[in-house]
């Protein structure tokens, strides 16, 4: 009996996890830039973009790929976690929202992420200091050049990601049918989020075991810059159900700080925090032409609602919704973006919305 009982639960298991991935396997690749010139001076004589795909493109009547959809992520991740169960798992499967049977899902690690190139492959500091205009535009390169899309059906993103979205908007404005940026906001760094950006800078470059970027071991400057990049990413409420007493939260600290660290390199660091510093969406937002829904929540530490900056930005888009989702137990601060149970119903609508008829 204990057997059959120990089969069965092996057997669920084994269903569980089939539905959680079901989907197609991701097919990893590269795409070598020759001679990448970045807007702020600089040339990378082989720039690589690393991505993933899932899926097959299609190609509509007119010659244009007509299912394809670009997800981008936030700062310091890359386009692998987006596999998730939480993500792809409540989305990419049969019947799901994004089902990768119906749609081409194309998963890039930007500039100075993941796979891609970046300062830590050895350039270090020398490396050229990239803005998310360049991202953006090696993304563009490798759909068009490398994956042969033409056309994209939706792009959305996450933080960072949420941020090329509105690039995207605006710089292809022909090249897509939607967009879905995700905690972002589409104006200039500034007041406490370009301060906490500089605070995780300086943490760095202030250490003199930072070297001027040439250290062997990861200097203590990292550590300190998580202190700052935890702020941004932190759940009020979540973090207080989860660090009720004063022992359980400086626990729950030490161990942010710890995991954090551990998958972080310091110079990377500095570039993907700094690439931000002349993203301003704001004077171009006329330009977009696609359906937008841009969606944040309240208890968002990096875009806080009572600055009201989507507001009044929203106006500003033809095509364009603003939702704001209210704090409850399932949302988590900044990283509800990941979540899409939360907001999937406004990502259901856009599609319905921009759908050709």
């Amino acid at each position: 009996m204990k057997k059959i009982t120990f089969l069965l639960v092996l057997f669920l298991f084994a269903c569980a996890s089939s539905e959680a991935q079901d989907y197609p396997t991701p097919v990893e690749g590269d795409f070598i830039i020759e001679n990448f010139e970045f807007e702020k001076g600089g040339i990378l004589e082989k720039l690589n973009l690393h991505y993933r795909t899932i899926g097959t493109p299609k190609t509509g009547s007119d010659g244009k790929v007509n299912n394809a959809v670009l997800i981008l992520h936030g700062t310091t991740g890359n386009g692998g976690g987006f596999l998730s169960d939480r993500f792809a798992g409540n989305l990419f499967g049969p019947g799901q929202l994004l089902d990768a049977a119906k749609y081409f899902i194309i998963l890039t690690d930007g500039i100075g992420h993941g796979k891609s190139s970046k300062p830590s492959d050895g350039l270090r500091m020398d490396f050229p200091a990239y803005t998310y205009n360049d991202m953006v535009v090696a993304q563009y390169r490798l759909l068009t050049e490398h994956l042969k899309v033409n056309h994209l059906r939706l792009v959305m993103g996450t933080s960072m990601g949420g941020m090329h979205s509105w690039v995207w908007g605006y710089m292809y404005p022909d090249f897509m049918d939607a967009l879905m940026p995700l905690a972002s906001a589409p104006v200039e760094i500034a007041g406490r989020n370009r301060m906490l950006r500089m605070m995780i800078i300086n943490s760095i470059k202030n250490d003199p075991a930072w070297n001027n970027g040439n250290y062997e071991d990861q200097p203590p400057g990292l550590t300190y810059a998580m202190h700052g990049l935890i702020f941004m990413v932190s759940s009020p409420y979540q973090w207080q159900k989860a660090a009720p007493t004063r022992e359980k939260a400086e626990v729950f600290l030490e161990q942010k700080i710890t995991r954090y660290a551990s998958m972080m390199d310091a110079n990377d660091l500095i570039y993907q925090f700094d690439a931000s510093r002349f993203y301003n969406p704001s004077p171009h937002l006329q330009k977009i032409k696609a359906p937008l829904i841009a969606i944040n929540s309240a208890d968002d530490q990096v875009n806080p609602p009572e600055l009201g900056i989507l507001k009044e930005e929203i106006k500003k888009v033809k095509n364009g919704q603003y939702i704001l989702l209210p704090i409850t137990s399932e949302t988590i601060g900044h990283s509800t973006h990941s979540k899409p149970k939360i907001w999937g119903e406004y990502l259901e609508r856009l599609l319905q919305s921009s759908e050709e008829k």
